[in-house]
């Protein structure tokens, strides 16, 4: 149960910073191929918020619940 705590702790604070530099920072290399696609006109900026908000909700989700997990179980 220790090595859940840990992982899911790990994977939210990774995507939650990912979302965050993504998202707040523009760091959009950070997707892979974006750079390419967004020359080529196959993707655009909006894309890339899309995906660095994802990234941040779905790390912040996995973050409280590593913190349940911790204060719970």
């Amino acid at each position: 149960m220790i090595f859940l705590k840990i992982i899911s702790a790990v994977l939210g604070t990774a995507f939650t910073l990912f979302g965050y530099f993504i998202y707040f920072r523009k760091k959009y290399s950070l997707i892979n191929g974006f750079d390419a696609d967004m020359k080529a006109g196959l993707k655009d900026e909006s894309y890339a918020k899309r995906v660095g908000l994802a990234e941040f909700i779905i790390g912040i989700i996995i973050l409280v619940t590593s913190i349940i997990l911790v204060i719970f179980a």
